[in-house]
Formats: structure tokens, C-alpha cells, sequence
């Protein structure tokens, strides 16, 4: 039989975190977050760094106040501030994990700002970069959303790690087990409820069939160097034709994207939405948008519609996008948005 791996290394699992000086560790008292606490406390650069932990308390489980008052009693131990941070006001009836997702990171990035922190760290490992991958795929997800969890991005303005991500739940559990450490079970993650709770009563059945969590990996890598060339591409093409690119307006020579690969199109239309209308439409809605403006500019018509709090016009000889006015916000949107 062999032998078990050897136990995670904090100087190379916490590599992510060498950059910056005040970090706040989202920990909810599970083996993943526990394991993640204690790879911080044996930490040789854990010393020179300022390091906080946060609870979050939903507010969805009777035991949910009760555990992070406890997680607050191992983090003390452990020589480590602890905040706990709870989701008032009342729950939504549908999509409750998405949005308690959002709830969790608004609550952290609040916090991580309140005490100087700037990098937020969460225990998210490969089982769940795997998951996450068949969760989307299921969806139809882009490649972008293939490419799944990245180790290092940004949130509201902070740096969001998740250092872990080279690791397997097992491997993270066998720190606690070492330790002697207890942790906490969710019982969300056996709810069939929950769309990511049935995927993974089919893993055995998906393995079976070669789709086990390294092919889900593989996948997730093979997608995140695809959208890195493409996002690269993206960038230096969208800088080829002249534009006009003034705060609040953007207007290009329709000739200038007539050429362009619709995938193109689609991500220069996006990153322009962002910066003028400052919202982030689903990719459903900005690909029917992109396809719609695309056969405009090659059957020259006119186009207009309204998406992610930005107007998108054609007409004449180029495309204009432009904040949507206020007296639309909030009322009827245009099939675009």
C-alpha cells in the first residue's frame, strides 16, 4: 500500500501570501479553512505578516453562531485576531448558496478593509476547483468560466488568494488529523438540494466514464491558458483601430470592427459596458447583444440596446457606446439587457 503524501509545506502552500503584509483568512471552522489556519500558524513568514481570521455567520443553521464563536476560541489559540461577521436582514427565498456566496465575500472585503488587510485568503482546493469546472460546464459556461477559480485574483479592490488550490481535500485533512485538531461538517454539503450537491453524488459514475476530477482539472487548465491568450489578444486588438475613448463615451468607425472575429467583438463590447456603464452583464445577454450588433454592422442596419448600465448604438457609419440614460435605469430594458 502506499504511503501517504507528505503533509503540505507551509513555505510553499502560503507562497501567495509572501506579498502582502496584512492578510484576513476566511475560515468557517471546516477541515479545509481549519487546515488553512494551522498552515498560517506554522508559517515561518506568518511572523513579520499581520493575519486575521473571519467567521462568517449566515445566519442559515441553528449550530452557525455557536461554531464561529468557536472558531473564535481556536484562532485566539492559534495567536490570531478573529472577527466574527454576520448576514443580518432577511434570506432570499431562491438561488440562497449564489447569494450567500455574495453575502460571505461583501462581509470579508468590508472587514479586510476596516483593519488595513490587503488580500483576502480562502481554503478553496482542487476537489473544489474540479466541481466548480462540472458545475459550470453543466451550464454552458465560456471558456473564462472552464478556466474556474484562479489562484490569485481581485475583489472590490483587494487581492482574493486561494493558495490551496494545488491541494486535495484529503491532503488538507490529514493537517487537521495531524494536528489533533477538530473542525466542523456542514451539513449544506449533503443537502440534494443544491445543484453541487448532486453532481458530486455522480462523481463515481462521471470517473467511470474518464471524467473524474483530474480530467475536470486538466480541463480547467487547458481553459485558463486558452483565456489568457485570448484576453491578451483581446487587449491588443481592441487598441488597433482609432477610437475615441473619453470618460463616459466610446465611438469606433464601424469598418474598424466589421473584420473582427465575433469572439472579439464580444470582449471589446465588454470591456467598454464595464468602463462606461460600470456593470457586468451575464455572458448570455452580452453574446446575444455582440451577435445582434455584429449582423447590424454586416447587413448595415441600425442597432441599438441597452446593457450593464450602457447604450450601444449604430447607425450611420459607427458604434457609439454611451451611459444609459437615468430615466431608463430601473424601468424597461431593451432585449439586450
Amino acid at each position: 500500500m502506499p504511503a501517504d503524501p507528505p503533509l503540505p509545506d507551509p513555505d510553499r502552500a502560503l507562497a501567495p501570501l509572501a506579498a502582502h503584509d496584512a492578510l484576513l483568512l476566511a475560515v468557517s471552522g471546516g477541515p479545509d479553512s481549519v487546515a488553512l489556519a494551522l498552515l498560517a500558524a506554522r508559517w515561518p513568514l506568518g511572523s513579520q505578516k499581520r493575519i486575521e481570521i473571519a467567521t462568517v455567520d449566515h445566519g442559515l443553521r441553528a449550530d452557525a453562531a455557536q461554531e464561529a464563536a468557536q472558531v473564535g476560541e481556536w484562532a485566539r489559540a492559534w495567536g490570531f485576531p478573529h472577527h466574527i461577521l454576520r448576514w443580518e436582514g432577511e434570506k432570499p427565498a431562491t438561488r440562497i448558496q449564489e447569494r450567500a456566496r455574495e453575502a460571505r465575500y461583501r462581509l470579508l472585503s468590508a472587514r479586510a478593509r476596516e483593519i488595513g488587510a490587503t488580500a483576502i485568503v480562502t481554503a478553496h482546493h482542487s476537489d473544489d476547483q474540479a466541481e466548480t469546472v462540472l458545475f459550470r460546464l453543466t451550464r454552458g459556461s465560456g471558456v473564462a468560466g472552464l478556466a474556474a477559480m484562479a489562484t490569485q485574483s481581485r475583489i472590490d479592490g483587494l487581492a482574493l488568494l486561494r493558495p490551496l488550490l494545488g491541494f486535495r481535500k484529503a491532503e488538507l485533512e490529514r493537517v487537521c488529523a495531524e494536528a489533533g485538531h477538530a473542525y466542523f461538517r456542514d451539513p449544506s454539503n449533503e443537502n440534494p438540494a443544491y445543484a453541487r450537491v448532486r453532481l458530486r453524488r455522480l462523481a463515481d459514475t462521471l470517473a467511470a466514464e474518464g471524467l473524474d476530477a483530474e480530467a475536470l482539472l486538466r480541463l480547467s487548465a487547458r481553459a485558463a491558458r486558452a483565456e489568457q491568450a485570448l484576453a491578451w489578444s483581446a487587449e491588443k486588438i481592441a487598441l488597433e483601430p482609432p477610437a475615441e475613448r473619453g470618460e463616459g463615451r466610446f465611438r469606433v468607425e464601424a469598418e474598424a470592427l466589421r473584420a473582427l472575429p465575433r469572439e472579439f467583438l464580444l470582449r471589446l463590447l465588454a470591456a467598454e459596458i464595464a468602463r462606461i456603464g460600470g456593470g457586468e452583464p451575464r455572458l448570455e445577454r452580452l453574446e446575444r447583444a455582440s451577435e445582434r450588433l455584429a449582423d447590424a454592422l454586416a447587413t448595415e442596419t441600425r442597432f441599438k440596446t441597452t446593457l450593464g448600465g450602457a447604450t450601444v448604438t449604430f447607425e450611420g457609419d459607427a458604434v457609439v457606446i454611451s451611459p444609459e440614460p437615468p430615466r431608463r435605469r430601473g424601468g424597461a430594458r431593451d432585449e439586450g439587457d
